[in-house]
């Protein structure tokens, strides 16, 4: 079943109030996707070269402040690091393409849930309240948050199985239904050198129109491709470092529902989300409609 979560703040004073908005419409979805759930954040964006890199340990007592010291003593770099229990989030100015690599020799444990200079992105296994608090999600700050809440129908309940999916940089998606084509996906996308970490159906949709933008379309343009290409049924959640978008497929069975006033974009799988949301009795409200592409810009 699942449930998707987006809010986008229109007005820059609430931004410091993202993340008190968005744990009630986490936890409003929790009994749509009890198994598992997840949160990607963006921030203000950094400066080039800097990245950030989410990354999840799989324990409890990984020496975060030693995976510090090693990038100093060994690639001679400053990073910052903020730990979260199981996750966090390093920033240095070391690219991708240097940086995993070393972590996976070094520390194979790690998995880097996102990267980008405005993405940071929590996820776990286990109810949505309890994961809402582990990583204290009431005191994220950004412009945007894309959220999901599992019920696994396809593959494993497991940290990486849970949503958001991330493909490149400052690229999350979330998803509520199920494709009927994701192997055929993986088959097109494998030989160009793209490579898949988990079974999952949704990992297909992110890492398809990713693949779509690298090759030169826009957002707008990946998601109509995504129409020709992606079988099956599905409301797809997007965030980018600028943007929240939202489509539905041409037979819109798995819901949503959007709200928007002058100060936010809200959207939910069920109103039930948004009904805490600051004059949401004087918003916009609608169903989007099969087959239509809804871009919001931050």
């Amino acid at each position: 079943m699942c449930g998707i979560i987006g809010l986008l703040i229109k007005q820059p004073h609430l931004r410091d109030s993202l993340g008190e908005l968005t744990v009630p419409m986490l936890i409003g979805m929790g009994e749509r996707g009890p198994d598992s759930a997840g949160l990607a954040v963006f921030t203000q964006t950094l400066a080039d070269p800097y990245r950030k890199y989410s990354l999840y340990s799989g324990g409890k007592d990984f020496p975060w402040q030693d995976l510090s010291q090693a990038l100093q003593t060994q690639m001679s770099k400053e990073a910052e690091l903020q730990p979260h229990g199981n996750q966090a989030v390093l920033t240095t100015d070391l690219p991708s393409t240097t940086l995993k690599p070393w972590l996976k020799a070094h520390y194979p444990q790690l998995h880097v849930l996102s990267t980008g200079r405005a993405i940071d992105l929590y996820k776990d296994a286990g109810n949505p309240t309890e994961v809402a608090d582990r990583y204290h999600f009431k005191d994220l700050k950004g412009s945007h948050v894309v959220a999901h809440t599992r019920m696994a129908t396809e593959s494993a309940v497991t940290p990486a199985h849970a949503h958001p999916f991330t493909a490149g940089e400052d690229f999350c998606l979330v998803h509520n239904g199920s494709l009927s084509n994701p192997n055929e996906i993986r088959r097109k996308l494998e030989p160009r050198g793209i490579h898949f970490e988990t079974d999952n159906d949704t990992e297909a949709a992110c890492r398809f129109l990713e693949w779509r933008m690298r090759e030169g379309d826009d957002l707008a343009t990946a998601l109509q491709k995504g129409f020709e290409a992606l079988d099956g049924f599905y409301t797809f959640l997007m965030g980018t470092a600028d943007k929240l978008a939202l489509v539905r497929d041409a037979f819109a069975c798995k819901p949503a529902v959007v709200a928007e006033t002058d100060e936010y974009v809200a959207i939910a799988s069920e109103f039930r989300s948004l009904a805490h949301l600051p004059q949401v009795k004087h918003a916009h409200i609608y169903e989007p409609a099969p087959e239509e592409i809804y871009v919001w810009n931050v």
